[in-house]
């Protein structure tokens, strides 16, 4: 059995809900950018969907849901018993997210091991799937 003083719990806890915040921060506002059509990633998000989900929707449609889906993920993040919730589709989100590193490696790559701007911003996601998980592993549900 490990043994945590009251402090080291309470960084914990403190810890877990900054995660939480600035996931949602991010989430939201970056969500809203696609819904306000105000995006710089929206050409990378309208070539990636070019190659894959034209056929079915219009890009607009498209990045209006994407936009307000991301809002969701954020708000999800806020309400503790939705934490499961919250991180598995976060988690199918930043899959998504990767794709442009495999589909469009013009944009996202200079040369071996070498990411450009574009491929930086994409694998930062990292860091907030770490963020996730700690949250995930952390709750109480």
């Amino acid at each position: 059995m490990v043994t945590i003083s009251k402090n080291r719990l309470h960084a914990l806890v403190t810890a877990s809900w900054m995660n939480r915040a600035m996931i949602a921060m991010v989430y939201i506002w970056f969500g809203l950018l696609k819904v306000l059509g105000t995006s710089p990633a929206e050409g990378l998000v309208t070539r990636l969907f070019d190659i894959t989900l034209a056929p079915f929707m219009s890009i607009q449609q498209f990045l209006m849901l994407l936009g307000l889906m991301e809002c969701l993920i954020g708000m999800l993040w806020l309400f503790p018993r939705l934490t499961k919730i919250a991180f598995w589709v976060m988690g199918a989100h930043l899959f998504t997210t990767f794709l442009p590193v495999l589909f469009l490696p013009n944009e996202t790559w200079q040369s071996f091991f070498s990411l450009t701007l574009t491929g930086q911003y994409i694998i930062k996601n990292v860091v907030l799937l770490s963020a996730a998980w700690f949250i995930y592993v952390f709750s109480e549900n």
